[in-house]
């Protein structure tokens, strides 16, 4: 098992990594990018989870689900672009959910499973 590290500022107040590769299998943590829209943040966390799939020698054509938590959904549907333009020829399946997130301030997370075989 490999653990991969962004240095986020919650992974070592809380005890978490950014992401696990198990096998063939490649799971990264909820994340929440910095900006001061949706829209901006969204692009932060799919730069960081970016990020982190490179390391591992993945990329977002290989991810198979991903979940998106929002604490006002109504804020979902400025994203589509974004996510459209990551995933591209290859969506996953996705969920969204509204919820609260560990900050105020924090408007988006994305997390994603991705398979890349060895």
């Amino acid at each position: 098992m490999k653990r991969i590290h962004s240095g986020g500022e919650f992974e070592p107040k809380i005890g978490y990594c950014r992401a696990v590769v198990a096998g063939d299998w490649v799971h990264v943590a909820g994340t929440c990018g910095k900006g001061d829209t949706t829209v901006a943040q969204c692009a932060d966390a799919l730069r960081i989870i970016g990020a982190a799939l490179e390391e591992v020698g993945a990329s977002f054509a290989d991810v198979v689900r991903v979940t998106y938590m929002l604490p006002d959904r109504s804020e979902f549907e400025a994203c589509w672009p974004l996510l459209r333009e990551a995933f591209a020829d290859h969506p996953p399946v996705a969920t969204m959910i509204e919820c609260g997130l560990i900050t105020p301030e924090d408007l988006i997370e994305i997390e994603v499973t991705a398979y890349k075989p060895s």
